[in-house]
C-alpha cells in the first residue's frame, strides 16, 4: 500500500495492490491524478474506491478512468459524481464533476480488484453515502473517522446523528484495525 496527499485540502489518497497482480486500487483519488498515476508504479489501475461523492475526494476520477477504470461509490452518493451543488466544489468555485459510476456498492458488499478484496461498510454521517472499505488489517474511512476527529456534517446530506451513529460503530474496529483516514493520515 502507498499513500500521498493530494490537492489543496490535503485529501489522503491510497493505492492498494497484490503482489500477485499486475493492477492497482485507488482510493480516493481528490486531485493530482498524474502524481497518482506515477505513485501505481505502472500497475493498471482497476478501480476506483471513493469513500464518498466530495469534490475533494473525487477531482481526479475523471483522468484516472479514461483507461477503463471502474468508479466504485455507494448508490447514495452516486449522485455527487455529476452534480456540482451536491459535491460542494461550487462553494470553492472549483465545479469538479467525475464520470457516472460503473459499480454502486452497500453494506457488507465484498469486491475484489487486482487482486484485492475489500468489504463495504455504510457509514452514513458525513454525507449519506459514506462508506469505509476493509481490507486485511486496514480500514480506509475517508471522511467518517480521522486519527484525532471525524468529518464534518454541514455540507448538503450531512447528519450528526447519523455520524454519531456510523463513529460508535467503528469504534470497536478502530482498535483492530489500522485506519487510514481521508485526511491528516
Amino acid at each position: 500500500m502507498k499513500s500521498l496527499t493530494v490537492g489543496e485540502l490535503g485529501t489522503c489518497c491510497y493505492i492498494v495492490w497484490n503482489d500477485q497482480s499486475d493492477g492497482c486500487v485507488v482510493i480516493d483519488p481528490g486531485y493530482e491524478p498524474q502524481r497518482v498515476r506515477e505513485a501505481c508504479m505502472g500497475r493498471r489501475i482497476e478501480a476506483i474506491l471513493l469513500t464518498h461523492g466530495h469534490f475533494d475526494h473525487i477531482g481526479g476520477v475523471t483522468e484516472l478512468s479514461r483507461d477503463g477504470a471502474q468508479i466504485v461509490i455507494h448508490r447514495l452518493d452516486a449522485p455527487m459524481l455529476t452534480d456540482t451543488q451536491l459535491n460542494a466544489s461550487w462553494l470553492v468555485g472549483d465545479y469538479v464533476t467525475a464520470p457516472q459510476a460503473t459499480v454502486l456498492v452497500k453494506e457488507g458488499d465484498e469486491i475484489t480488484f487486482a487482486g484485492v478484496t475489500l468489504t463495504v461498510l455504510h457509514t452514513p454521517g458525513h454525507t449519506p453515502g459514506c462508506v469505509c472499505y476493509q481490507t486485511g488489517e486496514w480500514l480506509f474511512t475517508g471522511d467518517t473517522l480521522f486519527h484525532y476527529g471525524y468529518g464534518r456534517t454541514d455540507l448538503p446530506g450531512g447528519s450528526m446523528s447519523q455520524l454519531a451513529a456510523s463513529l460508535r460503530r467503528l469504534q470497536p474496529l478502530a482498535r483492530q484495525y489500522e485506519i487510514h483516514p481521508g485526511h491528516g493520515g
